[in-house]
């Protein structure tokens, strides 16, 4: 059944427009074209308004070294990891921030516990983005460029036009996080961004809410540009915590079972627990924390021995592992029911 008129919509008219303009291109050429006018400015008038309302909320930048928009400058993979970045990836700063990238990603930034500390949009994405861009709070400067200009500000370029930059806030300790997840899943030394940040999409996807992640001290970064976009911006809204690296690895996962988790290690070995068999060998509102290490190597001997059961995925003969991400959305799918 199709969707029906919405309420206060205008009526239909008696012709469908392209007919109404036949007609009267038939009768009057210079009529129609008014007509036509006229109807792309109806179609349009509350993008126009919404331009109009915001003209005031964009700040032109035409120098690329300006110091508005330094927290942009240089966004290649080996800046953003250089100890010389003040910004870099692991390094103590007064105001740490991160960069979000895409029209997705910015929504999720919005509705996010992050605040932004400002956005950079092309010149030429502006009109596609005026809707989200009339979200962003007043307080937060939005600044537009050429796309040259913004693609060398960057280093690369943007093919999605639109940045922004957001605050960095402390994370939640495991204690809150304990209190009011239902399951977990645990990380141990992910170095691929694209692997974690898939794994944040289909915790966000599959669970929903009540399902935090837990990251060993040696994981990369939920935050960093590019594993935030293949997160498509749930990296931000999914509560995670980095286990402080005081905190021995893998004596952490004790604490778990004393908060009435069962802890669970992911592994391809044969003689590991087969996963469809656990929802019948279990109460139906067992806490599961998911355990998976890094692509290849992955669990460590310690952190597999600190778990209490080891578990596989059945696999055809034919191949003799998953990639972590495939694996951790399996594991999430049959075992955590989706909540909200």
């Amino acid at each position: 059944m199709g969707e029906g008129r919405g309420e206060g919509s205008p009526a239909s008219p008696i012709f469908p427009p392209p007919l109404c303009f036949f007609f009267l291109f038939q009768k009057s050429p210079l009529l129609c074209v008014l007509c036509v006018l006229c109807h792309l400015c109806v179609q349009n008038s509350s993008l126009l308004l919404s331009l109009h309302t915001m003209i005031d909320r964009f700040t032109p930048i035409h120098d690329q070294n300006d110091p508005r928009i330094e927290p942009y400058r240089n966004q290649k993979d080996a800046w953003l990891k250089a100890s010389h970045n003040p910004n870099a990836i692991g390094q103590p700063t007064k105001d740490p921030l991160f960069i979000s990238e895409g029209s997705l990603v910015l929504q999720h930034h919005i509705n996010s516990p992050y605040k932004l500390h400002s956005v950079l949009i092309a010149e030429s994405k502006i009109k596609a983005h005026a809707d989200l861009l009339a979200k962003v709070p007043q307080e937060v400067p939005i600044y537009t460029a050429s796309r040259q200009i913004l693609d060398h500000i960057t280093g690369y370029p943007i093919h999605r036009g639109l940045l922004a930059a957001g605050h960095r806030i402390k994370q939640p300790d495991l204690t809150s996080l304990l209190k009011t997840a239902r399951a977990l899943v645990i990380l141990q030394d992910l170095a691929n961004h694209d692997n974690l940040g898939s794994i944040f999409r289909s915790v966000a996807a599959l669970c929903g809410s009540g399902v935090p992640i837990l990251l060993s001290p040696k994981c990369c970064d939920p935050l960093y540009r590019k594993s935030l976009r293949v997160s498509m911006g749930h990296a931000l809204t999914i509560p995670f915590a980095t286990l402080p690296k005081n905190k021995s690895w893998p004596a952490i996962l004790t604490t778990l079972k004393t908060a009435g988790f069962t802890t669970l290690a992911m592994t391809p070995a044969q003689d590991a627990v087969d996963i469809n068999t656990l929802p019948q060998n279990n109460p139906p509102h067992t806490k599961y924390a998911l355990l998976l290490g890094a692509e290849g190597p992955g669990l460590t001997p310690q952190a597999i021995n600190a778990s209490d059961l080891r578990v596989k995925i059945p696999l055809a003969t034919s191949a003799d592992s998953l990639n972590i991400s495939v694996a951790a959305a399996v594991a999430l799918h049959r075992l955590i029911p989706p909540l909200g």
